[in-house]
């Protein structure tokens, strides 16, 4: 007797094993990582999604949640997850000078003001770990003049005896020990802020290292009082005060350290949006731009499509696949790659257009020369999608309707505009309302095509042709210094507006419907 469909999809087949397995092995692999950089909320999630995985998988009556748990996880992961992060951290200073947390701050200003003490000794430095694995923790072997070696860990020095280890005969330097592993160069410059934070308590100081093989006698020149939440310069005996995620002079001349942490802002990104100028007017002015950028490039590239798709359409028109190919190659290339040549076309001394018609205009050069480029870049891109949506919906055009306007006296034009085009729109409506969403967002023919100049006169953040994914880019990755904080809160403030069009813009869709449909 065969078993049921149900009762041999619910058997425990090898595959699910292995695949449970694998889910299995990969938290055993990153959760002790995760628990020796404190990561507890990664070690949660490892936990929590090995545990489903193999509830569900693993449990003869869940064959339906086999096919959805995957799918679920990935959106929470890559969906979900970077929207939350994204809005959260728009609450926040986040950004250039504010990128750690309080104590990592504290550790790092302290570690940078460590200065070597004159005429102190120094130490041929090998830094070496327990296993191959840097990313745990690691220690110091120090050789002086003299020739002994001495391991440093956060806790002191421990001498070590010439049998336990081998050193180089010219500099003394250690390059095995028993029972460590010996980084090598690059591993030790792959530890990076590690390194530079990890100093060896002394007598007579802390020893840090001074780049790959050497290390100093130093003194911190910053204390930090963990009861007064302040931060003393020994050589200036300025006091600093925790305030606002920065550490501010006491002494009110307005002075900050420059490293500081991460901490609430509340809504600030969002009012200086409004409030400040220096925000406000770049921001409003790419704002327009950017809506008539998308409406601009939906309406042209819609046009254009549709005209080409009702000239193919037409009964007398011959050769149809080829004009129809040749249309299509646009849409072949790769988007970045003919971004590029129209860039170059567009060069002023060597550009094809020049050429072609005898000028020299500075297509890129002043605002509205450059806009119109941009435009025609992505007319030339965006218009074989919108021919390949028309021609479709042309087909789907009922033709009785058509012969019964003719029967009646209908002209061309209005049997278009009174059958045909209604039945466009409200198949095209929906992906009209997608292309305005991409093209409100489309950074790579602005980062490709201009980059977003021309810049106005004393800014240097938007350019005139800048839309604001591009402008956000800038704010968060420029050259002025990050500012994710508010990067993040535009980015926010974008969301929300393309979901406000995007929803007034289907409910012109039913409407449409709704008048058809009559």
């Amino acid at each position: 007797m065969t078993a049921a469909p149900y009762e041999r999809a619910a058997r425990l087949s090898w595959p699910r094993v292995v695949f449970v397995g694998l889910v299995a092995a990969f938290a055993v692999l990153t959760i002790p990582t995760l628990v020796d950089k404190h990561s507890w909320t990664g070690v949660a999630i490892s936990v929590a999604v090995t545990a489903i995985l193999a509830y569900f998988y693993l449990t003869p009556k869940r064959i339906a949640a086999r096919f959805l748990v995957p799918g679920t996880i990935l959106l929470l992961a890559f969906q979900v997850y970077p929207v939350a992060y994204t809005i959260t951290t728009a609450f926040t200073d986040y950004g250039d000078g504010h990128r750690l947390s309080q104590s990592q701050a504290v550790a790092q200003i302290e570690a940078d003001s460590v200065l070597e003490q004159p005429g102190a000794q120094r130490y041929e430095l090998s830094v070496a770990t327990k296993t191959t694995d840097t990313s745990g923790a690691f220690v110091f072997f120090l050789t002086d003049p003299n020739g002994k070696v001495e391991r440093g860990d956060a806790s002191g020095l421990t001498p070590v005896p010439d049998s336990q280890v081998t050193k180089d005969q010219f500099t003394g330097k250690v390059t095995t020990a028993a029972g460590w592993h010996i980084l090598t160069g690059i591993q030790v410059n792959g530890l990076g802020q590690r390194l530079s934070t990890f100093a060896v308590p002394t007598s007579g100081g802390f020893i840090k290292s001074v780049g790959l093989s050497e290390a100093y006698i130093g003194q911190f020149t910053m204390k930090y009082d963990a009861a007064a939440h302040t931060m003393a310069d020994t050589r200036t005996n300025t006091v600093y005060k925790a305030s606002g995620g920065e550490f501010k002079a006491a002494d009110g001349s307005g002075k900050t350290l420059p490293i500081g942490w991460k901490v609430g802002v509340g809504f600030k990104n969002f009012t200086s949006v409004l409030t400040d100028a220096a925000i406000r007017g770049p921001f409003l002015r790419v704002l327009i731009w950017t809506i008539a950028f998308a409406v601009l490039s939906v309406l042209t590239t819609f046009a254009l499509g549709l005209l080409l798709a009702v000239v193919m359409d037409h009964p007398r028109m011959r050769g149809r696949k080829l004009y129809s190919s040749l249309l299509l190659l646009p849409y072949a290339m790769p988007a970045f790659i003919s971004t590029l040549v129209w860039a170059s076309m567009y060069n002023k001394d060597f550009g094809l257009l020049n050429k072609m018609f005898g000028t020299h205009i500075d297509w890129l050069g002043s605002p509205w020369s450059a806009r119109g480029s941009v435009l025609l870049t992505n007319l030339w891109l965006g218009f074989p999608y919108m021919f390949l949506v028309c021609a479709g919906l042309l087909q789907a055009v009922p033709q009785e309707l058509k012969e019964v306007a003719r029967v009646d006296g209908a002209s061309p034009f209005r049997v278009f505009r009174s059958v045909t085009m209604p039945t466009v729109l409200v198949g095209a409506m929906p992906l009209l309302i997608a292309s305005f969403g991409y093209n409100f967002n489309n950074f790579n023919v602005i980062r490709l095509l201009t980059d977003g100049a021309p810049y106005p006169s004393g800014s240097s953040t938007a350019g005139d042709t800048d839309i604001l994914i591009s402008y956000t880019y800038r704010l968060a990755f420029g050259s002025q210094g990050a500012q994710y904080g508010l990067a993040s809160a535009i980015s926010f403030l974008l969301f929300v507006l393309v979901g406000l069009i995007s929803y007034a813009g289907f409910r012109q869709t039913r409407q449409l419907e709704e008048v058809y449909a009559r």
